[in-house]
């Protein structure tokens, strides 16, 4: 279901795939099946998103970001993809951020670019997180700082 207030410009969005109202979803994006993308989100060129993902409203993902299966990614969360930003200097080739299966991010956590978030890690709101988040980890605080290891 694609809501008819939306700007969804991509035909590489899977079955079941949910994209709410004044979303934007530019041609070069891929969106895996059975997700849901809720309202007020942004999703770039060259961003791909795995299968049974959550992507509350606020969130807008750029340029050069992976989300794998089965995520969840909360309101306001904030992605970064470029370290030195400048207005109007552009960068060649943008760092590659990655978020791999199962990860959870919670409301208003901040990714700088080129960070790895690892398999079912946690991020916790209001989280900075200035480098790589190892796998089965919860991260709090700014910056980011793993405070215990979760099952499997």
């Amino acid at each position: 279901m694609i809501h008819k207030l939306s700007d969804v410009a991509s035909k590489a969005i899977g079955k079941n795939t949910n994209i709410w109202q004044f979303s934007v979803v530019l041609e070069g994006a891929i969106i895996g099946f059975n997700c849901n993308i809720c309202a007020h989100t942004f999703i770039e060129n060259k961003v791909s998103m795995g299968n049974n993902v959550t992507i509350k409203s606020g969130v807008y993902l750029w340029y050069g970001i992976t989300i794998e299966d089965n995520m969840f990614v909360g309101p306001n969360a904030t992605f970064s993809n470029d370290k030195y930003l400048r207005s109007k200097k552009y960068l060649e080739q943008y760092p590659k951020t990655i978020v791999k299966r199962n990860a959870s991010i919670d409301a208003n956590v901040t990714i700088l670019p080129g960070i790895i978030l690892g398999e079912n890690c946690m991020v916790e709101a209001g989280a900075v997180v200035t480098k790589d988040v190892p796998d089965n980890t919860v991260v709090v605080s700014n910056p980011a700082r793993v405070i215990e290891y979760v099952s499997k």
